[in-house]
């Protein structure tokens, strides 16, 4: 039986009451101010769930926003692997490093945890359609667990999206329907909600609130996960990339329901990882509210974005976190690092969570016994042409080992 038990604002504590859950806050909004509503539950007498046949994230479903009897739109989401990374680790300066690699699910992102619940929730409402506004992972997964549930889905994205990306959604069956900007996904999409009727996956208000409300507690099982896999423990610093932060908040949640239970002593600090820095800057200047920063596109596209979201705010400032930026040459450094050493090819903007951890360590705010986990949310597959420009052409030869040595010291800098 599920532990929800109402929605209320994240900012001021609203109930959501009969308003739709999609728009935000309205006492926010009449502040000026974007705040999304979060699932509240009643955890007295909880427990850590064992196996209970539930498929996929379901086995916690207890810890989601649905109805007992909503049959769950699964196709073996989570259960993703958290690996260590010695070599990697030693050339950050972080002892014990690890990272929760998410390109490990079906559509390979973190994102299948969210859509799960959605489509979930959508099928067991009776919706005609969903839709959301994606520069890739969240609408492949829309995409395929819309598919799962037997459902259409209309995603609407920007021109400069790799076409790998706009390909795989339509793979899965979705609609995908380019617009001129950003902002102008956003209004067609609320016109699809508005008028037809459709349940929204993504969030399309402006100052962005986040995603649906009732999928993203889908990332507390990231949380849950990490907890087993390191032995009934919790790690000091969990590191994701944040945008709109759903993934941040959610994984945050699932650690703040760990420490009610009385499963660990003190929820592990959250680290924001940024392009542009709004949460950085919103935090050190103070404000109870987000700062907005420049912005442009940047190969960590999937994140870049200049204003955060409150949801973002209170994971960091709650747990006592940080958050940190980085820049593309920082990134793909960062990602060719990691694909070198640890044999894990992660997507640009997930290894925004690597560099913001090596940026902690070299300010001696990660201590040598603390156990560190990045989290990477997607695979580099997504936009191999970003790497491809990092490296060098590949050499065509003569069988000769002559030409074999040559083309080994030119290209990859290998004597043999």
């Amino acid at each position: 039986m599920s532990y929800f038990k109402e929605m209320t604002c994240i900012r001021c504590g609203h109930p959501l009451g009969g308003d739709p859950f999609y728009t935000g806050c309205p006492v926010c909004k009449a502040e000026g101010v974007g705040a999304n509503y979060t699932a509240r539950y009643d955890l007295a007498g909880a427990k850590f769930p064992g196996q209970n046949g539930q498929p996929g994230i379901f086995r916690f479903r207890d810890f989601y926003p649905l109805a007992d009897d909503a049959v769950p739109v699964s196709i073996g989401e989570g259960n993703t692997p958290l690996l260590k990374l010695d070599r990697l680790g030693e050339k950050l300066g972080i002892r014990n490093l690890y990272v929760k690699d998410e390109s490990r699910n079906p559509t390979m992102s973190y994102k299948d945890r969210l859509c799960s619940l959605i489509l979930t929730k959508a099928r067991y409402e009776g919706a005609q359609a969903v839709t959301i506004a994606s520069t890739g992972n969240h609408g492949a997964a829309a995409a395929a667990y819309a598919a799962a549930a037997g459902m259409p889905c209309v995603i609407f994205t920007v021109p400069q999206v790799p076409e790998t990306m706009k390909t795989l959604m339509q793979a899965y069956g979705a609609c995908v329907i380019v617009t001129p900007t950003a902002v102008d996904r956003w209004t067609i999409m609320g016109k699809c909600v508005d008028q037809l009727g459709w349940m929204p996956i993504s969030g399309f208000q402006a100052p962005a609130i986040g995603s649906n409300c009732y999928g993203i507690d889908g990332y507390k099982s990231i949380a849950f996960e990490i907890y087993e896999q390191l032995g009934n423990t919790a790690p000091d610093m969990i590191s994701v990339p944040a945008c709109y932060s759903d993934g941040l908040y959610g994984t945050f949640k699932g650690a703040c329901d760990l420490k009610e239970m009385g499963c660990i002593e003190k929820v592990p600090q959250f680290v924001a990882a940024e392009v542009f820095g709004s949460i950085e800057k919103t935090l050190a200047a103070g404000s109870k509210d987000p700062v907005s920063v420049p912005s442009e596109w940047s190969v960590s596209f999937s994140i870049a974005n200049g204003l955060c979201t409150w949801q973002g705010l209170e994971a960091v400032r709650a747990s006592n976190g940080y958050a940190r930026s980085s820049n593309d040459k920082e990134t793909m450094e960062m990602q060719l690092m990691l694909a070198s050493s640890e044999g894990i090819y992660a997507e640009a903007s997930s290894c925004t969570s690597l560099v913001a951890l090596a940026k902690l360590a070299k300010e001696g705010k990660i201590a040598p016994d603390q156990k560190v986990v990045a989290v990477l949310t997607s695979t580099g597959l997504k936009d191999p042409a970003s790497t491809k420009e990092k490296l060098p052409p590949v050499p065509t030869i003569q069988p000769e080992m002559d030409a074999l040595r040559d083309a080994l010291q030119s290209a990859y800098g290998l004597s043999i």
